[in-house]
């Protein structure tokens, strides 16, 4: 036997004593963990051992180690070492994408801590010890139970109990008329407190707006915040100062009447169609509720109201409600944003012989008829609660509270209303950065710096461009995102033309008052300045969010604006972010009520690396959270994602057959007893004359969480001017994008500020981009992603995009490919997933990183285009995401198409939606003998479209997505790079895709892309094309020096011979002629325009 337990050579005594208990008890460490890995390595070790014992097996020891005597010990000592470092590393990151790429075949993603007190728990087949924490009881999010009014058989109908008003004193205005209306009879206070006396104003403010306003007579301190919408929160359109004249040509009229009781209707002069009219039906005006409804023609063309997962028309059975709500994209419900303004168009067939008009009601259209239409748009600024219920004849408004102010929109056009709906109310689009149309990748659970920068690698490695790494998770120690290691990351990740966006919350983090460790500066300046939303008391109100307990900034106060932006200047400081992204700002709190007060001991004992952080919010440096969520965590027992997309069971059987039995036996394990089969007992409350009660308001709307304070802060939370939150409730998410815009505008000065919102009201446009949410990775949402952007088009947000391949359940390799290739036509490109979700980045399967490659290509060619549509819609109000019914407005067959739409008006992208698919059916508006001519991208030629408003089949295997170019419209290119800034240097190219008459126009902006103010100045280039000739004449005094590369023009019907260029021959070398696809391709015209493109103006002629 070796000599370890000879004594003879033993040294000292407590030395060889030390060494053999560590002997002892690492080895009984090294087998137990060995074999709770694999049984067979356990015993194996024990072999091992044996072996070394009897001394029938030696190791050497290293040279020069003198730590311990015997080498058995040595060597348990680097085996013990390899095992603590492997726990610590997985106990960091245990969402690492690599431990997450797994079969479908129940393979299970690495849970996080469970909602349990226990101190341990297991993650990745490893124990981990930790602090016990507090989880909130699910209960506490729950809130009352609550029927709504629209499914109550019992609820009182207003229509039926109130007496309506009848006006008096009308006068004739300058402008329109005002009146006084009261009530017709004794109050019935059915919701609420009628309103007595009302003042009615009605102004023709422009020559396209009408407004009618309806408030109450006696408005004053007390109770002005219930009724008056203030106008620095919401803008109010004022009337035009050339009202005087151009309102005398208005196409609007306004007519009421007292029969039987006030009604009012606003009619379009032009065709005598009545837009809105409430005649029939009575008027109701309560402190808590309101309701008017106004008739609509059968078969109508409603689009808006947001924000909601729904088809782009809204069809005539729905409801439409607005209470902003942190919720994970249900279709049909209210989520994130509130946008109460509809587009509603309108068709007429005309007669050829007698020029007659009769409005279409039906869904069925003469393929062989001539049709016109006429949009019109509605706002109602109003910021309350409400619900907007489309039914087959009428439309009804329920408002909560506020007045009614609305603005009717003549148009004739969408762009006509869009526009005006912009210039005069919400205000142009921001102008986003150039960088900002490049690709974004983000994920919940990126582990640490390095597996960012593995991420970044990975995307270089594959030849997929990526322009934004984004970082999501809800635990923080600055062990896995230290300073020092992310200044380096974002120094290297800045040099390679990249930039770094981090998520924002609006939860701020209460420090533990009894343990001074947990001082937390954010927080005491906030509260210092009295920045936070407070009780009725005047007590903090403190909700629950990702870090623990938490409050919530109060931007009615004056101490939150220039607070939240000195937090943004000092994290900007510490790390070099370029964008920020504002989450959870419905605003969203995990419990009703202030859970908080009294409790916020139960916040953190001990904080883990972040002493050195002067603002560690769950926003901007996420707290690791020591308060658990009312609910499970993805990836939590329970909670693990066993989800797939529609038809993964057909590629994917076996995979999908497992998965389904775990998921069956997760939910049955997750199962409580059987409901009981009585009655819930609803809460309702009757109103009290003269008094509100605003957490349980006598009408209920059809909230998704029901009580609306469940997962949202208390509507009888306060605001610094006494203001409850009640009344604002939907605006928060808009001013919170209003401060952060001001802020970025002082951390990084002159740079045009980047921000993704989650919640939105009319307006926010002006500040930030919008995505769509948390939705799922089903076939469905990667539909439903089209008609939300194309809404919110509408609503003057054009920098959308969706969680591409889904944020919520497991993605799948025929999903991804699709929809990676159809969010490259968004203009905000992200794919983002869930904690524990597998991973779903474009190089995880190589048919994805073909298809996202290809389609990469595409966007990054066309970016110039992309720009130059923003800054169009900046400066103009005009949309970039289009509805094909919006570019062909009087094909009533377009009234619904919501499956292709046009990025901007030259091209027109036709996604395959369905799994399985090999080919997708797509129109082609205006072709087919209507004038219009398609052509293919990737082939250049014409699309043969055999008769108008013809379905075509269009081929679309796996890796491919239909794009054309539209007739008649120039656009503009640019060499793809792996970034935007490397594109930007790249030569450029110009694509002429003729019409039938062989005519084109385009246009390109050009500045620096990211300043707030052009001190270099700006380009613009116009570009016209007739009679064998392409024209480019340029404006502006930007110096842009990269060549023009090529030229295609598509659609030359005749041969070409000749091609010069300002008068200059080009070589036949450098010219091709395709007479099958009729495409002219000029190229090598760098020769000719080495000192820049734009630099002179210049035709290209052919013949």
């Amino acid at each position: 036997m070796m000599d370890l337990f000879d004594l003879r050579d033993r040294g000292d005594q407590v030395s060889f004593a030390l060494e053999s208990a560590f002997f002892l008890s690492s080895s009984i460490f090294i087998f137990l963990t060995a074999s709770k890995v694999l049984p067979f390595l356990g015993w194996l070790y024990l072999v091992f051992l044996l072996l070394c014992l009897l001394n029938w097996s030696k190791i050497r020891p290293p040279r020069g180690f003198t730590m311990y005597r015997y080498p058995i010990s040595i060597f348990n000592f680097f085996i013990y070492i390899t095992i603590l470092l492997s726990k610590t590393t997985q106990a960091q990151s245990p969402d690492k994408d690599t431990a997450n790429i797994q079969s479908a075949a129940g393979a299970t993603a690495a849970p996080l801590p469970s909602q349990t007190t226990s101190g341990v728990i297991e993650i990745s087949e490893t124990t981990t010890t930790f602090r016990p924490i507090f989880t909130v009881p699910t209960e506490a999010d729950g809130g009352e139970s609550l029927l709504p009014n629209i499914n109550d058989p019992n609820a009182t109908d207003a229509q039926v109990a109130c007496p309506g008003y009848i006006a008096t004193n009308v006068k004739r205005t300058d402008y329109g008329l005002t009146a006084t209306l009261s009530l017709a009879g004794p109050a019935c206070n059915v919701y609420g407190t009628d309103v007595e006396i009302l003042n009615l104003t009605v102004e023709y403010q422009s020559a396209d707006r009408l407004s009618v306003r309806l408030v109450p007579a006696y408005i004053d301190a007390s109770n002005s915040s219930q009724f008056i919408l203030p106008t620095e929160l919401v803008h109010q359109p004022r009337i035009d100062a050339d009202a005087g004249s151009s309102s005398l040509t208005t196409d609007l009229g306004f007519v009421w009447s007292n029969d039987p009781t006030f009604s009012f209707s606003v009619l379009r002069k032009s065709t005598g169609d009545m837009l809105f009219s409430t005649e029939g039906t009575k008027l109701v005006y309560e402190n808590q509720f309101m309701e008017f409804v106004s008739a609509l023609p059968g078969n109508y063309n409603v689009y808006g109201l947001g924000e909601t997962i729904h088809g782009l028309r809204l069809g005539n059975n729905f409801t439409k409600t607005m209470w902003a709500a942190d919720v994970g994209d249900p279709i049909d419900l209210n989520i994130y944003g509130s946008h109460p303004f509809y587009l509603d168009t309108r068709y007429y067939e005309v007669d050829s012989s007698t020029g007659n008009l009769t409005l279409v009601t039906s869904s069925e259209t003469n393929a062989t008829a001539d049709y016109i239409a006429y949009s019109h748009g509605v706002y109602n600024r109003n910021a309350h609660g409400q619900e907007i219920l489309l039914r087959p004849t009428n439309l009804t408004w329920r408002l909560l509270g506020g007045s009614i102010d609305l603005y009717f929109y003549a148009g004739p056009t969408q762009p006509d209303v869009t526009t005006a709906f912009q210039t005069s109310a919400i205000g142009l689009p921001a102008l986003q950065q150039y960088f900002t149309f490049g690709y974004h990748q983000c994920r919940w659970g990126y582990a640490n710096w390095s597996q960012l920068q593995e991420v970044v690698d990975n995307h270089e490695r594959f030849g997929i461009p990526l322009e934004n790494i984004w970082y999501r998770d809800f635990d923080n120690d600055l062990l896995r995102y230290n300073y020092t290691e992310g200044e380096t990351f974002l120094s290297n990740l800045h040099a390679s033309g990249r930039h770094y966006i981090p998520i924002i919350d609006a939860a701020i983090y209460v420090p533990n008052p009894e343990n001074a460790s947990d001082a937390y500066s954010t927080f005491n300046r906030g509260n210092d300045t009295q920045s936070f939303m407070t009780n009725p008391d005047g007590s903090l109100y403190i909700g629950s969010v990702w870090p623990g307990y938490t409050v919530f900034p109060d931007w009615f106060g004056d101490g939150a604006g220039p607070w939240w932006t000195n937090e943004m200047v000092t994290y900007h400081n510490l790390v070099a972010f370029d964008g920020a992204w504002i989450d959870m700002s419905e605003v969203s709190s995990f419990c009703v009520g202030s859970c908080g007060t009294g409790n916020i001991t139960m916040n953190p004992a001990s904080k883990i690396g972040l002493e050195h952080a002067d603002l560690e919010t769950e926003m901007l440096i996420p707290k690791f959270s020591q308060v658990h969520p009312p609910f499970k965590l993805p990836g939590e027992p329970g909670a693990v994602i066993y989800e797939y997309p529609e038809g993964f069971n057909l590629t994917n059987a076996t995979e999908a057959a497992s998965a389904a039995s775990a998921s069956s036996s997760q939910v049955a394990a997750s199962s409580t007893a059987s409901p009981s089969s009585t009655m819930p007992n609803y809460l309702r409350t009757t109103p009290t004359p003269g008094v509100r009660d605003v957490n349980y308001p006598p009408y209920v709307i059809n909230n998704v969480q029901g009580d609306l304070a469940a997962h949202a802060v208390s509507p009888n939370a306060t605001h610094a001017d006494g203001t409850e939150e009640y009344d604002v409730h939907n605006l928060f998410g808009s001013q919170i994008l209003n401060a952060t815009y001001n802020a970025l505008l002082v951390a990084m000065p002159g740079r045009r500020p980047f921000i993704i919102g989650r919640s939105t009201f009319s307006g926010a446009g002006k500040w930030a981009g919008h995505w769509g949410g948390d939705n799922y990775s089903l076939w469905a949402y990667m539909f439903f992603s089209i008609p939300q952007a194309l809404s919110f088009s509408l609503f003057g947000i054009p920098m959308f995009g969706a969680d591409t391949c889904g944020f919520n359940g497991n993605s799948d390799e025929e999903l991804c490919n699709r929809w990676m290739q159809l969010s490259a036509f968004f203009p905000f490109y992200r794919n983002h997933n869930t904690l524990t979700a597998i991973p779903q980045e474009a190089y995880v399967w190589a048919s994805v990183a073909e298809a996202s490659r290809t389609a990469m290509n595409i966007r990054y060619s066309i970016l110039p285009y992309m720009y130059t549509l923003f800054y169009l819609a900046h400066s103009t109000g005009s949309t970039v995401m289009r509805a094909l019914a919006w570019e062909f407005p009087n094909d009533p067959s377009l009234a619904a198409a919501d499956r292709q739409f046009f990025l901007g008006p030259a091209i027109l992208v036709t996604p395959v939606l369905v799994q399985g698919a090999t080919n997708v059916s797509g129109v082609f508006p205006g072709a087919g003998g209507l004038g219009e001519v398609y052509y293919d991208w990737y082939t250049l030629s014409a699309q043969d479209v055999s008769s108008p408003r013809a379905n075509v089949t269009i081929d679309a295997p796996l890796g491919h997505i239909p794009i054309y170019l539209r007739g008649g419209y120039v656009i503009p290119t640019q060499e793809p790079a792996m970034t935007t800034r490397d594109a930007r240097r790249n030569p450029w190219g110009v694509i002429a895709a003729l019409s039938l008459q062989g005519t084109a126009q385009g246009n390109l902006y050009i500045d620096d892309g990211e300043s707030v103010v052009q001190e270099n100045g700006t380009l613009f280039v116009e570009f016209t094309a007739s009679g064998n000739a392409l024209y480019a004449s340029a404006r502006g005094t930007w110096n842009d020096t990269n060549p023009l590369a090529n030229i295609t023009v598509l659609g030359v019907q005749d041969s070409v011979s000749s091609v010069s260029l300002n008068g200059v021959s080009v070589g036949e070398g450098s010219v091709r002629y395709n007479d099958t696809n009729k495409a002219l391709v000029v190229s090598g015209l760098g020769g000719l325009t080495s000192g820049g493109a734009w630099r002179e103006d210049w035709v290209l002629r052919w013949s």
